[in-house]
């Protein structure tokens, strides 16, 4: 007797559908052509309506597009999807900061940040480039979290969807937007995903699109000194340095990276950044922490180092997380180091904290599964 044995074959897996949200023009195009929604000689025009849909409109269901054949409409949603993340969670200030937790997939979560101007109007969103940090700066809270990964251009210019969604800006006059400017100041450092940031302020900044100008993009860096001219020739985005101390030795403490690329060679990188001038300056972002960077020889210091360099100085006043080591100046510490700072002609504007009720301020982001994770660890030792 003989017996046949049903083999169980693998199966192959299915690929997810392509989303089309965070495509660059280039990129939609090609993803047309695959799937045969558009010949070659099609796809400029198919992709500019697509895309006009998707980030002019900000649709996210294909039956929307009216200006596109039903049968077409129908090709796209057999193959291709408009999702946007899973807002895990929501918080709003008391001072109107909106903060938003999003999983691109599964222990793959960030933070982004609305910041409004004092008194309404125009404001920032301030967005994440990475899961994570590896620069383990001692005053963020981001850099006590382990790397995750990169986030994709796609999952970037999500960050953006997302807060115009929310604040209902896809249908509006640009000169009634409240988000105006965006900064890459949220989880990571940007030149550590250079390819994904380059890739999304080129999706943000199309002016057939969401239509932020390049002008109104700061891309903020603790100092990846290889990187900081194909920043400029990339992006011409706007550029903050992460400086923070005005020694080697004490930024070797605060802002590790410092090892690798001293302040000098930093600010040799940053005298030749493409378009740097008196019209496009660059920002040095400075916290200011109490008894340990925050001196009036320390200020008269930063102003000698950066003789030279069209800049501005934002003084950020430290915002406290769980676990910190350190303290915020006081107010008259800070002013007295900012009048130092004016007096040597350089604008010096003390940043107003925002969101510290929500952990929403600089420094103060870590996504939430780490800080569960942390929690649940914390009460494991608590009870063994």
């Amino acid at each position: 007797m003989s017996v046949t044995l049903d083999l169980v074959r693998p199966k192959t897996p299915v690929a997810a559908p392509v989303n089309l949200s965070g495509l660059t023009r280039a990129q939609l195009s090609s993803a047309l052509i695959d799937v045969g929604v558009a010949t070659p000689a099609q796809a400029r025009m198919r992709a500019g309506q697509v895309w006009g849909w998707v980030q002019h409109h900000g649709v996210t269901d294909f039956t929307a597009m009216s200006n596109i054949a039903r049968d077409t409409r129908a090709a796209l949603a057999d193959h291709f999807v408009l999702d946007r993340p899973q807002i895990v969670e929501r918080q709003q200030s008391a001072d109107g900061t909106i903060k938003w937790l999003l999983r691109f997939a599964p222990g793959v979560e960030a933070e982004t940040v609305f910041i409004p101007e004092v008194g309404g109007g125009t404001g920032a969103l301030c967005v994440s480039s990475q899961v994570g940090c590896t620069l383990n700066c001692t005053f963020c809270h981001t850099g006590t979290q382990a790397l995750v990964r990169n986030l994709t251009a796609a999952e970037i210019v999500a960050q953006v969807q997302i807060a115009r969604d929310d604040l209902g800006e896809w249908h509006g006059e640009r000169g009634a937007r409240k988000l105006t400017n965006v900064v890459f100041m949220g989880m990571g450092e940007p030149l550590y995903n250079l390819d994904g940031v380059a890739d999304a302020l080129d999706i943000f900044s199309d002016d057939q699109g969401i239509a932020i100008s390049r002008r109104r993009v700061t891309v903020s860096t603790s100092g990846v000194v290889p990187k900081l001219n194909e920043l400029g020739e990339r992006t011409g985005a706007m550029l903050a340095i992460s400086l923070h101390a005005v020694t080697d030795e004490l930024r070797d403490e605060l802002v590790p990276i410092n090892k690798a690329y001293p302040i000098a060679q930093l600010l040799d990188a940053i005298r030749a950044y493409p378009g740097l001038s008196n019209a496009r300056r660059v920002t040095f972002e400075y916290v200011m922490l109490k008894g340990v960077n925050d001196s009036p020889a320390e200020a008269r210091a930063l102003v000698k180092l950066l003789a030279g360099i069209p800049a501005k100085i934002n003084l950020i006043p430290f915002n406290p997380w769980p676990g910190s080591p350190y303290a915020c100046s006081s107010g008259n510490v800070i002013h007295t180091f900012a009048d130092i700072v004016n007096a040597a002609g350089y604008a010096s504007p003390i940043r107003k904290p925002r969101g510290r009720d929500i952990l929403a301020a600089c420094g103060q982001l870590k996504s939430q599964s780490e800080k569960t994770r942390a929690s649940k660890r914390r009460a494991g030792s608590a009870t063994a």
